[in-house]
């Protein structure tokens, strides 16, 4: 529309996006190079979820540092609404892109309150007076479902849940357009994990969100994302549709990880893995 801003095709986009490290073997010995990440090309269009799945080592939390800035990339580039990120503009970048990450206590500090730890990033940011503060960090708390008693506690005093709640409202309060779920419910008990993937469907629905929602939990995954992209060894093997991807898999990896999901169905025994130097052939 003239005179209108124009959506983007794409809320995050990776091009070619590598990152490697020199290992050191001894001191006469020549450094080797590890391929964490080997071009990886990636878009997630505004509004949907891209599950990426791999094993644990296969680059995925590499990836995520990278898309969030806190880690440079050795080639490639990571785009936010078509325009590269710039790591020397952390602030403005935090308003776009927020984590979520797998252990939500480790990333609250002990210290503070839950009001603090939920309104420190508008303080950091400058966003308002301590009264509009307040009003903000009260209205994102009744989003994620905390109780304003809660407010008052520390997190040594509250749930895993809770706890991953707290994680959420504070990644929420500047209100960036895409989130980086990393494991963000591994850490935590069965039912109170679809609580949280509940909840994260929930707020992409209410507030547009886009997520790239990173997991080994294949079942987690299929609740949750539009499309799906396989990593093994630092590349992306196989990328699709949700429902392409887990009924009509293509790539022996793919269709190892898919085999390897324990069913509950009874008298069907432990599954097989195919010859992982399948995987490495069709890689």
């Amino acid at each position: 529309m003239a005179g209108g801003s124009v959506m983007p095709d794409f809320a995050l986009e990776l091009c070619g996006l590598s990152r490697y490290f020199q290992l050191k073997k001894g001191l006469f010995k020549p450094a080797t190079v590890l391929k964490a990440v080997n071009n990886v090309s990636l878009r997630i269009p505004p509004g949907q979820t891209l599950g990426l799945v791999g094993e644990s080592g296969c680059g995925k939390s590499t990836l995520a540092k990278m898309i969030l800035g806190l880690l440079p990339p050795s080639e490639g580039d990571v785009l936010i609404n078509d325009k590269a990120i710039d790591l020397s503009d952390r602030l403005a970048l935090a308003r776009q892109i927020q984590p979520i990450f797998q252990d939500p206590y480790s990333s609250l500090n002990p210290r503070k309150t839950i009001e603090q730890i939920i309104r420190l990033p508008l303080q950091l940011h400058g966003v308002g007076d301590a009264a509009s503060q307040r009003r903000a960090v009260k209205d994102i708390s009744d989003l994620v479902g905390l109780p304003e008693r809660l407010l008052r506690q520390y997190p040594g005093q509250l749930s895993g849940g809770q706890r991953q709640r707290v994680a959420i409202a504070r990644a929420l309060i500047l209100k960036p357009a895409i989130l980086v779920c990393d494991e963000p419910t591994s850490a935590l008990d069965v039912s109170v994990q679809a609580q949280i993937l509940n909840l994260l469907l929930d707020l992409k629905q209410e507030l547009g969100l886009t997520y790239l929602f990173i997991s080994h939990n294949l079942g987690v995954v299929e609740h949750l994302v539009d499309k799906v992209a396989v990593m093994y060894r630092g590349q992306i093997v196989e990328q699709g549709d949700r429902d392409a991807i887990f009924h009509h898999a293509q790539h022996p990896y793919t269709q190892a990880l898919l085999s390897s999901v324990l069913t509950p169905e009874p008298g069907l025994g432990l599954p097989e893995l195919p010859d992982s130097s399948q995987w490495a052939q069709a890689s």
